[in-house]
């Protein structure tokens, strides 16, 4: 399915991005190559095939959370670019 120049350039004005004229020529055939490659995957047979959201079974990987020893604060402050006492001072990040 072919895309043309004047696709690409709609949608780099949606996602707010400027493309050059070698991106944009570029970006239309990455994209129609891309398209033809799902007209290739809608073209299989998937009767029988059940639906699914995920490919593999999930399992629960996480272990239990159990206490364990942590950093004294002096080794954890060691690295820190600006502190104030025993804490991280960082920028105010709202305005109050």
């Amino acid at each position: 399915m072919p895309i043309d120049r004047e696709q690409v350039k709609h949608i780099a004005a949606l996602a707010r991005i400027s493309l050059s004229e070698g991106e944009t020529e570029s970006f239309a055939q990455q994209l129609s190559d891309i398209l033809d490659q799902f007209e290739v995957l809608q073209s299989l047979d998937t009767t029988g095939v059940t639906p699914t959201a995920h490919v593999a079974g999930l399992d629960n990987v996480m272990r239990d959370d159990e206490p364990g020893s942590s950093l004294e604060s002096e080794e954890s402050l060691l690295n820190a670019p600006r502190r104030r006492g025993d804490l991280f001072q960082v920028r105010a990040v709202l305005d109050e």
